[in-house]
C-alpha cells in the first residue's frame, strides 16, 4: 500500500508532521535545523511528487479511510487523476522551494528564532497535501483550515512590523468567509446526499451520485465559488492578496502565490465539474467575466506598483484570471455537450497551473534574492544588478519571459491553448455567446501584452541601468545567492524551459483529467504528428512546434554571438549618448514610475490617484528653477475604499455603540439580565 500513489502522497504527510513535531529538539542549533528540517521537507516534497505523477499516469483512483475524526465521522481521502496532478504541482514547487530555504532562511539566524517559520512551514505543505486528499466535507475543512491557519502564522513571522500584522489579519479574516461559504456549499449538496441521517451524506461520493435540483445547484455552485475565489485572490476578494504575499518571508511568498491559490482552483473544478455536474451556461459565463476582470485589472494593480513582491502579488491575480477563463469556457462547452472543446478549454487551465506555479515560484525566489542581497524591496531604489548577481539575474530573466508568455519557455504554450479556445467559440449554438467570448479574447490580448511591458520594466529598473539607491545602500555591495538558492532557482528555470519545449508529452499526460471530468480528450488529436508537433483540435486549424521553434531560438541567438565575438575589436564600449550633456547622473534613468506613467494616464480612471510636488530650498536662478523638487505618487485600490471600508468603518461604529451597553457596574447588568427574562417570557 505504502508503495501506491496514495500511500507515497499519505507518507509524505507524514514525513511533514513529522519534520514540524522534531524541530523543537533542534532548536538550540539552527544551522542544523535549517540543513535538516528543508532536507526532509524536499525528501517529502519529492516523495508526494512520486504520487501525484503516478495517479495521473495510472488513471486510477485509490481510497482509504482513517478513524481518526470524531466517532461517527473518520476522514476519507481519495487521490484520483484530478487530485493527482495538484499534489504534482504543489509537491515540484514544494521541492524547489525547499531547496531554495536552504540558504534562504540562513539570513534569518541571529535575527530571530526560526523554529515557528520550520514548523508552519512544514504544516502548510502537509496541509495543502491533505486538502487535495480530502474525499468528505469534514476532512476537507480540517485541512482547509490548517491550511489557513499555518499560512496566517508564516505571514506574521516577521511581526514586529504593524504592516505584516495587519496584513495577517486582513488574511486570516477573509479567508474564514471564504471557508464559511465553502461549509454551506458543503451543506447544501449534504442535504440532497443519501445516507445523510446515517453520517454518510457529507463524503463527496455520496454528494457525487446525489440527485440535487438545479435551483439548489446553483445555490451550492455560488457559495463554492464565491468561497474558493476568497482564497484565489478573485477580484473583488483579492485585497489581501497584495498585503500578505510581500508581508510573508520569501520561500513562503513562493509557495502562497505558486500553490496555495491552486488549492482554491482544485475546488473550484472539484465542487463545479465533479460533485455538481456543470448544468447551466451561465455557471461558465459568470467565471469567465470575473476570470478576465481579475486578469486585466490583476495586471493594471501590477504595472503601477513600485514594491517588487507586491507587483508579483497583483500579477498573481491576473494569472488566476487566465485560469478561471479557461475554466469559464470548459463550462460553458460543457453545458452544451461539447467534449472535445471542453477539455481543450480545461487542458490549457490546468497547463497554466502548472506553469504559473514554476514561473512565479522563481519570480519570488529571485525577488527573495534580491531582497538577501540589497535588503531593499522598492524598485526606485534598485538597479545595474545584473552585474552583482550574475546567476540570479539570468534566471529571474527566465522567469519574466515566461510570465510574458513568449516562446520558448512556457507560459506560451498555454495561453496559445487558451487563444486556440477563443477561436474555437464560434461553433457554439447560442448567438449572445458568439459575441460576448470574443471580446473576451480581445481582453485576453491586452492582458498578454500588458503582462509583457509590466515584467519589462520589472528587469529593466531592478537588473538593468545603474543602482538607483544611493551611496549610503550602494549597489556594489550586493552579492549574489548561495548555492541552494540558486539551485531551487534553476530547477525552476528548468521547469519553464521543459514546460514550453516539450508540451506534447505534459498534454498527453493530462488527457486522463477531461476524459474523466467532461467526458472529452485532446490528447490523439494534439499528437497527430508526433510529439514534435502540437495539433489541439485538428492540423488544418493550428500547429505549433515548440522543438523546432526552441532550435531556430537557439540557432539565431548563436550566430549572434559568433558573429560579434569573433573579433575582440567586434564590440566597442563608449560613454552613454547623453545628448550633449556631461554630468548624467543614475537620477536621470527611467524608474518604475516613470514607467507606468503612459499607462497610469489612460488608465488611470480605475484607481485612486493622487500626484502632488512641491519644491524645496532656494531660488538660485529663477523662480522657476528650484534647488529640488519633491514628487509624491499615491494610489488607493478602489475596491478596498469603495467595497470594504465602508463595512469596516460601520462594524467600528456599531461596536462602539454597543460597547456604551458596558458600564462595569454590576446592578446595570443585572437589570439587563432581568429585562431580557421579561422578554422571554413574554413572547414564549
Amino acid at each position: 500500500m505504502i508503495f501506491q500513489p496514495l500511500g507515497l502522497a499519505f507518507l509524505s504527510i507524514f514525513l511533514f508532521l513529522f519534520t514540524a513535531a522534531i524541530t523543537p529538539l533542534l532548536k538550540g542549533r539552527p544551522h542544523a535545523l535549517v540543513k535538516v528540517s528543508f532536507s526532509l521537507a524536499a525528501l517529502s516534497s519529492f516523495i508526494a511528487l512520486l504520487g501525484g505523477f503516478l495517479a495521473v499516469n495510472n488513471g486510477a483512483s485509490d481510497a482509504m479511510v482513517l478513524p481518526i475524526g470524531l466517532p461517527d465521522l473518520p476522514f476519507y481521502l481519495r487521490l484520483d487523476p484530478l487530485s493527482g496532478f495538484f499534489v504534482t504541482v504543489i509537491a515540484l514547487l514544494g521541492l524547489f522551494v525547499s531547496v531554495y530555504s536552504i540558504g534562504y532562511v540562513k539570513g534569518f539566524i541571529g535575527q530571530r528564532s526560526i523554529a515557528p517559520l520550520v514548523v508552519f512551514y512544514c504544516l502548510f505543505m502537509a496541509g495543502m497535501l491533505m486538502v487535495l486528499l480530502s474525499d468528505d466535507a469534514y476532512s476537507f475543512m480540517v485541512s482547509w483550515e490548517l491550511m489557513a491557519a499555518s499560512s496566517y502564522f508564516l505571514v506574521v513571522f516577521e511581526d514586529e512590523h504593524a504592516s505584516n500584522r495587519r496584513a495577517a489579519f486582513i488574511y486570516l479574516l477573509i479567508a474564514h468567509v471564504g471557508a464559511v461559504l465553502i461549509l454551506l456549499s458543503f451543506g447544501v449538496m449534504a442535504g440532497f446526499a443519501s445516507g445523510v441521517e446515517v453520517f454518510s451524506g457529507y463524503t463527496f461520493s455520496a454528494m457525487r451520485s446525489s440527485a440535487i435540483t438545479p435551483a439548489w445547484a446553483s445555490i451550492a455552485f455560488l457559495l463554492a465559488f464565491f468561497g474558493f475565489a476568497a482564497k484565489a485572490g478573485v477580484i473583488p476578494l483579492h485585497v489581501w492578496l497584495p498585503e500578505a504575499h510581500p508581508a510573508a518571508p520569501s520561500n513562503v511568498s513562493a509557495l502562497m502565490s505558486g500553490v496555495m491559490l491552486k488549492t482554491a482552483i482544485y475546488g473550484i473544478i472539484r465542487v463545479s465539474f465533479d460533485l455538481l455536474h456543470v448544468s447551466a451556461w451561465w455557471w461558465g459565463g459568470l467565471v469567465l467575466v470575473l476570470g478576465l476582470v481579475s486578469a486585466v485589472m490583476g495586471i493594471l494593480f501590477a504595472l503601477m506598483q513600485v514594491d517588487l513582491k507586491r507587483l508579483l502579488a497583483y500579477s498573481s491575480v491576473e494569472n488566476i484570471g487566465i485560469i478561471l477563463v479557461c475554466l469559464g469556457l470548459s463550462m460553458i462547452f460543457a453545458s452544451f455537450n461539447m467534449g472535445v472543446l471542453s477539455a481543450l478549454a480545461l487542458v490549457a487551465g490546468l497547463y497554466h497551473v502548472l506553469n504559473h506555479a514554476m514561473f512565479k515560484g522563481l519570480l519570488f525566489m529571485g525577488a527573495g534574492a534580491v531582497l538577501h542581497a540589497t535588503h531593499e524591496r522598492n524598485m526606485e531604489r534598485m538597479g545595474g544588478l545584473i552585474h552583482r548577481m550574475k546567476w540570479t539575474a539570468p534566471l529571474f530573466l527566465v522567469g519574466c519571459l515566461s510570465i510574458s508568455a513568449l516562446p520558448p519557455f512556457n507560459g506560451f504554450i498555454s495561453e496559445w491553448l487558451i487563444f486556440q479556445t477563443f477561436l474555437l467559440s464560434p461553433l457554439l449554438p447560442s448567438p449572445i455567446l458568439n459575441l460576448l467570448i470574443p471580446l473576451g479574447a480581445a481582453v485576453l490580448a491586452l492582458t498578454a501584452a500588458l503582462a509583457a511591458r509590466c515584467f519589462v520594466k520589472v528587469y529593466g529598473v531592478v537588473f538593468l541601468g545603474h543602482w538607483r539607491g544611493g551611496h549610503q545602500h550602494s549597489g556594489a555591495h550586493a552579492h549574489d545567492a548561495g548555492l541552494s538558492m540558486r539551485i531551487g532557482m534553476l530547477a525552476a528555470a528548468l521547469s519553464c524551459l521543459a514546460l514550453g519545449v516539450l508540451p506534447s508529452f505534459v498534454i498527453s499526460w493530462l488527457d486522463i483529467i477531461p476524459q474523466t471530468l467532461v467526458g472529452g480528450t485532446i490528447g490523439q488529436s494534439a499528437h497527430a504528428f508526433g510529439w514534435l508537433w502540437l495539433t489541439p483540435v485538428a492540423a488544418e486549424r493550428a500547429s505549433y512546434s515548440a522543438p523546432i521553434v526552441f532550435l531556430g531560438i537557439s540557432v539565431v541567438i548563436a550566430v549572434v554571438y559568433i558573429i560579434f565575438h569573433a573579433r575582440k575589436t567586434s564590440i566597442r564600449r563608449v560613454p552613454i549618448w547623453d545628448c550633449g550633456f556631461e554630468k548624467l547622473t543614475s537620477r536621470m534613468q527611467y524608474n518604475s514610475t516613470s514607467f507606468a506613467m503612459p499607462l497610469r494616464r489612460i488608465f488611470g480612471f480605475l484607481f485612486g490617484i493622487k500626484e502632488t510636488s512641491r519644491a524645496v530650498g532656494s531660488q538660485t536662478v529663477s523662480p522657476m528653477f528650484r534647488d529640488r523638487y519633491i514628487y509624491h505618487l499615491k494610489m488607493r485600490d478602489r475596491f478596498w475604499y469603495g467595497l470594504y471600508k465602508p463595512i469596516s468603518d460601520a462594524s467600528f461604529w456599531f461596536a462602539r455603540r454597543v460597547g456604551r451597553l458596558q458600564h462595569g457596574r454590576i446592578q446595570i447588568d443585572l437589570l439587563y439580565s432581568f429585562l431580557t427574562l421579561i422578554v422571554l417570557l413574554v413572547f414564549s
